[in-house]
């Protein structure tokens, strides 16, 4: 008796789908972005909170931060020790209620930041090196249309 089944054998030379694609492209780039930003010692959840803290120039309560990076508040303020650790920000009282705290870059960290704004860039222009300037253009244009453009 023969059964049909109706998954697919697997292959270990099948041919990777668009999505493994953008998965790999996307580890790829992180990689790269990754030892970039070794030079400073830091993470990628400490850069994504440079970030995140670098769009309000009033500074923002660690719960903010929290929900901005979709973390833990503890796990926030881990972060936030180690870039004020670090000298890149800095607490104080929130004007606006004197129990609670914000967190403010501080002129080292914004010029971190901007650093590291542009070893991301470098790091995402060396992994798609391999693309000629119009295949370039079109993966631009198709990404932009796939994630929109409020990116």
């Amino acid at each position: 008796m023969t059964e049909h089944r109706h998954h697919h054998p697997a292959h270990p030379a099948r041919e990777p789908d668009t999505g493994d694609l953008v998965m790999a492209l996307a580890r790829r780039v992180r990689r790269s972005y990754a030892e970039a930003l070794g030079q400073w010692h830091v993470t990628p959840s400490q850069s994504r909170a440079l970030k995140v803290l670098s769009s309000r120039a009033d500074g923002m309560r660690p719960s903010v931060l929290a929900d901005e990076l979709r973390i833990a508040p503890r796990s926030a303020t881990e972060v936030a020790d180690a870039l004020e650790e670090r000298g890149w920000i800095r607490r104080a009282a929130d004007p606006t209620d004197r129990r609670a705290t914000t967190l403010t870059l501080t002129d080292d960290g914004r010029d971190l930041v901007a650093r590291i704004e542009d070893v991301r860039r470098e790091a995402s222009e060396r992994v798609l090196d391999v693309l000629t300037p119009a295949q370039r253009r079109t993966l631009h244009e198709i990404v932009a249309v796939v994630v929109g453009e409020d990116q």
